[in-house]
């Protein structure tokens, strides 16, 4: 009995090496798959799947890559305007062959960060501009987002028609948004 368990043990051990090579393994992969993007600081791939206002899927060299929009943050699925800039967006794009333009390292969930264009158009802008979206300042101190989100609250279109719209950050922060 003491023999069957010592050989339990070496087994447990073994197996704990084998764990710890298929991770790094795995890690330095998901390593190379996130540098090769970003060596591509541009790269052109069709919209599969909008998971929100502010998030879309886009199919680069066979792989699915998520992408958050920079610049702007759009209201949340459960809060008013969510489901609105999420079928703006769709309309847009999906299905569609855009450029995507990163402007940064990825966000603290693995997406991409940039900027999505359908020939000269910008996206992200045209979310603001159309009342989709707030510019997001706290992480953009691109002007032409403030002077679009400036223009959109003057002429109370799309969320701005609310007459007390609450930012996303805010809506996450108190907890309604259920994250």
């Amino acid at each position: 009995m003491l023999s069957t368990l010592s050989r339990y043990t070496l087994n447990w051990g073994s197996i704990r090496r084998v764990k710890v090579l298929l991770f790094s393994v795995f890690a330095a992969s998901s390593i190379l798959c996130v540098g090769q993007l970003s060596i591509s600081q541009e790269f052109e791939g069709k919209v599969i799947g909008v998971k929100d206002g502010d998030t879309i899927e886009v199919l680069y060299d066979s792989i699915p890559v998520r992408i958050r929009l920079a610049h702007i943050d759009c209201p949340e699925s459960g809060q008013p305007y969510g489901s609105s800039a999420k079928k703006y967006l769709s309309d847009l794009c999906y299905g569609r062959t855009v450029t995507v333009r990163q402007t940064d390292r990825p966000d603290k969930y693995g997406r991409t960060i940039a900027a999505i264009y359908i020939g000269d158009e910008c996206l992200n802008l045209a979310m603001v501009r159309s009342g989709m979206a707030w510019h997001f300042k706290k992480y953009s101190t691109d002007e032409d987002y403030a002077v679009a989100e400036l223009a959109a609250r003057e002429s109370q279109i799309g969320l701005w028609a609310d007459k007390d719209p609450t930012a996303p950050w805010e809506w996450r922060r108190i907890g309604r948004g259920g994250n």
